[in-house]
This record gives C-alpha cells, sequence and structure tokens, in this order.
C-alpha cells in the first residue's frame, strides 16, 4: 500500500489563473498601432490648428502667415516646432530693457538737451526726411559730425585699434561673430591690453554668431577685468522659444565720443585672408561728434538686455563740434513697433530723385521693395544693386535670380562682385546721402535682426561713397534679364523653390 499522501487535484480556474496569458493576435497589434496612430495624428493636427491660428494672427506678412497656416495643418509634426522656432517675428522683454535705460537717463536730460539743443537738425533738414526718421527711431537727426569712410579690413581696424588705443575712460565693443583666429586674438588682447590699463571695457557677443567662440577666449577676458556678456534672446520664461532672433550690430564705442559702425565683423576672413572667399570687399564708417550718443544707447539698450545691469557713460563730451556733416542713427530691432530698417529703405527709394545705388550680400527684397524699386525707375531714377557672384549662403544666391523676372521690363540693373565676396551694406541716394550699417535688404534685417545704420547727408561724403561703388562696378559683372531662363530647369525649379523660403533667409 502506497503511504504516499496523493496530491491535490488543481483547481481548473487556479490553472487558468496562473497560466500565462496569449499574445494578442496579429490583428490586434494592428488595431493598437492604428489606435496610437490615430490619437497622435489627432493631437498633433489639433496642435497644429491652434499654432495656425496663432500664425495668422502674429506674422506680420500676409505671405508668411499664408505659409505658414498651410503647413501647420498640413505638416503638423515638422511645421510645429520650426514655427516656434522660425515663426517668431516679435521679440518679447526687450522693451522693458529700453524703458529701463531711459528712466535711468532722465536725470541726464536737462544737461544733454541744454548742451545738445543746437547740434539738433531742423524739420527743414537738407533732404527733407526728418520727420519720419525721426519718429520712426525717437532719434534726433544731428549736425557737427566728422565722419570717415573706412574702406575693408585692414583700414577697419586700423582705425579701431588706434581709437581704443587713445581711449582714456571706456571701450563699448559689440560683434555679431567674433573668431578665435588672428584678427580675434588681436581684438581679445587689445581689450585685455586696454583693461590692464586701467580703462573699462565692455564686451557684447551675439550667442549664436559666436557659437564657436571657445570658453578660453571668454575666461582670458574676464580674468583681465573686461566685462564680457553673451546676448541672448532666451531670457524669460517667455521668451524660450526666442532662437530665431539675432544680434547683428557691430559696434564699438571710444568715450562716448567716437563711434564705429559697418559691416566687419570679427576674424581673418574679413581682412581677405579667407582661401574659400579671398578678398573681402565691406565698408565700415568712424564717426565723432554728437550722433555718437545715439549708438552709444542701442549699446547700452543691449547690454541691459544681456546683463540687467546699467552702466554709467559719458553724454556730454560727444556735444561738441567735430565736423560738419548731418548724421541719423537708425537702430533697428524685432522690438520695434515699426519695421525700422524696411522703412528706411522705403524711405530712401521714395525719396530719390536722381540715383538710388544699394550694396548688399543678400538681396532678398519684399513686394513693397520691388515696388518701389520700379517706381523710382519710372520716375527717371537711375537703379542699381550690386550683390555678390560668389555666395556664401547658397539659397540667398538662388532666390536673387528670381528677382529678374519682376525687374522685367525696367532700366534696373542688378551687377554682381567678382572681385571677392561683397559684404558692404551701403546705399546711395542722389548727390547727397549715403547710409552705411549692419542692415542687409532681406528678410532677416527687416524683422529678425538687431541693426544698426548711418545716415550721412552730405556732399563731399556721398561723393566718396560714389567713387567707392564705381570702382566695385568696375569689378562687377551686370546680370542679364533673360540670365534666369537660360538656365536648366532644375536650376530654375531650384530658384523658384529658394524663393518660396525668402522669409526664412
Amino acid at each position: 500500500m502506497d503511504n504516499h499522501p496523493t496530491p491535490p487535484k488543481e483547481n481548473e480556474e487556479t490553472v487558468q489563473a496562473t497560466a500565462p496569458p496569449r499574445p494578442p493576435s496579429r490583428l490586434k497589434r494592428w488595431l493598437i498601432r492604428l489606435s496610437a496612430f490615430l490619437t497622435i495624428s489627432a493631437v498633433a493636427h489639433t496642435i497644429g490648428a491652434w499654432t495656425s491660428i496663432h500664425a495668422i494672427m502674429e506674422t506680420r506678412t500676409a505671405q508668411g502667415a499664408v505659409a505658414w497656416a498651410v503647413s501647420l495643418n498640413t505638416f503638423p509634426y515638422m511645421a510645429v516646432p520650426l514655427y516656434w522656432v522660425f515663426g517668431r517675428s516679435e521679440f518679447q522683454g526687450y522693451t522693458t530693457a529700453r524703458h529701463r535705460v531711459d528712466e535711468e537717463l532722465l536725470a541726464l536730460e536737462p544737461e544733454v538737451e541744454t548742451a545738445g539743443n543746437s547740434f539738433l537738425v531742423t524739420p527743414k533738414d537738407p533732404r527733407g526726411s526728418h520727420r519720419v526718421l525721426t519718429r520712426m527711431t525717437e532719434l534726433p537727426m544731428t549736425t557737427g559730425n566728422d565722419v570717415e569712410l573706412l574702406i575693408d579690413g585692414d583700414r577697419t581696424f586700423e582705425s579701431i585699434f588706434a581709437g581704443m588705443d587713445e581711449a582714456k575712460e571706456y571701450i563699448l565693443v559689440q560683434f555679431f561673430i567674433v573668431k578665435n583666429d588672428g584678427l580675434g586674438q588681436r581684438l581679445r588682447d587689445k581689450m585685455i591690453e586696454r583693461a590692464q590699463a586701467g580703462i573699462k571695457v565692455f564686451f557684447l557677443y551675439d550667442e549664436i554668431g559666436c557659437h564657436a567662440l571657445p570658453r578660453g577666449y571668454l575666461n582670458a577676458l574676464r580674468e583681465a577685468g573686461v566685462e564680457v556678456s553673451a546676448f541672448g534672446t532666451t531670457q524669460g520664461r517667455g521668451n524660450r522659444f526666442q532662437l530665431n532672433f539675432r544680434n547683428h550690430r557691430k559696434i564699438v564705442v571710444t568715450d562716448g565720443t567716437t563711434a564705429w559702425v559697418g559691416g566687419h565683423n570679427v576674424g581673418d576672413q574679413y581682412l581677405g585672408l579667407s582661401t574659400k572667399f579671398g578678398h573681402w570687399r565691406d565698408t565700415h564708417i568712424r564717426i565723432a561728434g554728437p550722433a555718437v550718443l545715439a549708438v552709444q544707447l542701442a549699446f547700452l539698450e543691449d547690454w541691459y538686455w544681456a546683463t540687467r545691469n546699467f552702466v554709467e557713460l559719458n553724454w556730454i563730451d560727444a556735444l561738441k563740434q567735430r565736423g560738419n556733416k548731418v548724421v541719423h542713427i537708425i537702430p533697428s530691432s524685432p522690438a520695434d513697433p515699426q519695421e525700422t530698417t524696411g522703412l528706411l529703405f522705403l524711405e530712401a527709394i521714395t525719396t530719390a530723385r536722381e540715383r538710388i545705388w544699394i550694396a548688399s550680400p543678400y538681396f532678398v527684397p519684399d513686394e513693397g521693395i520691388i515696388a518701389a524699386l520700379k517706381l523710382a525707375d519710372l520716375r527717371g531714377v537711375e537703379v542699381k544693386i550690386l550683390i555678390p557672384d560668389d555666395p556664401d549662403h547658397q539659397l540667398v544666391y538662388l532666390t536673387a535670380f528670381t528677382f529678374l523676372r519682376d525687374l522685367k521690363g525696367t532700366d534696373i540693373k542688378i551687377f554682381r562682385y567678382q572681385k571677392g565676396f561683397l559684404h558692404q551694406k551701403v546705399m546711395l541716394v542722389d548727390r547727397d546721402a549715403a547710409v552705411v550699417g549692419t542692415a542687409n535688404l532681406d528678410n532677416r534685417s527687416f524683422r529678425l535682426n538687431f541693426e544698426i545704420s548711418a545716415l550721412v547727408v552730405d556732399e563731399p561724403f556721398a561723393a566718396e561713397v560714389e567713387a567707392m561703388l564705381r570702382e566695385d562696378f568696375a569689378h562687377s559683372r551686370i546680370m542679364n534679364p533673360t540670365e534666369l531662363d537660360d538656365k536648366p530647369f532644375w536650376f530654375r525649379f531650384a530658384a523658384r523653390t529658394a524663393r518660396l523660403m525668402a522669409p526664412l533667409q
């Protein structure tokens, strides 16, 4: 007899409960995936639809609003993140910094007004643009200035470094791009040398333009006593998506009496030492006199945004007779209530009576600029546009070809500079006015960048600019009106496609 107890019979329900679950069938797995996809798609298209409403309400141009609305509703997966990075056209928070600077300067206003009233240009200024420009910028047009035209990099940086050597109180330095090469190290060493000599030095750089600048470069400046800050656009919780804005200004100010403004960044290529670009054609100016205060104010507003610190500067010594040139400083930014740079170009083109010559590395005008150029041509104004023949941005290069079709039937001439790369931002109006600055003729300068330009009203200075541009035209070729039509289909298609992306260029 078996004495071992018989194991109890397992309950059928217990066996079923402990058995591993059966895997879902292939059909069920497919339905689960389809349901997840449809849910994600519905969420994405809902976000895209709501974002498109924001784009329609906030995008500055009708073309941009339509493009974003279609993209956001058709391809929300890609378009939504792209919109929140590239779609914003209004810079938030900067006006707060501007008002804070204005409050700090309010105490100086009586003293500055007393010393500076004699340099203010009356409403009957030489070009009749006084009311437009002063209302647009809220800055005065001044006389009593001296302006020197600086052609190309060697002359520009020799002038800047000499001015830094002569500084007695402080030096303000601001550039969009600074490279850690020969010229960049010369600038670093000059700032260190002046700081160690007891001069206050402030260095402001764009965080995107100078993304490759090594930490050691900046640490060396800080260790020498230089005040250093990046201009970041994403400060504050509401500004975290402000990634598409750039501070494109190039400014140097010494002691509040002398300023340098123009197209040059800091790097060996801007001296013509690049094997890729060769000769680098660019233009800067040196200003001495009352107009320097407006350049200094633009720097101070940028510095306050970047650091939230107000810097005590000299606002009186510039108010002395340095020359006889009328100058109006035109800072612009995406925080402005108006599209300041675009309006500056329109004002110059529409007031021109004899000629309007524009040199710009990036020629991507909007419909308003194209219409103004055509109207100027119909008035009998000589219109010349100077752009590079060798591109540094392929989209901009391709887009420029498409404007030949817009300008057919006119006498407007587009020149392509062939002696290296053309980077200057210069405009000559009639016989008495010229603009030199940082602004290009494109959407980015009109709506997305912080820029600064100087309008100089003076016949001798305009004659210097004329001679400079004539030399540039001599090293250029004129584009044939049928040049795009003569290209192969793939090129014409690429050019038209590139133009669709003009708002991002």
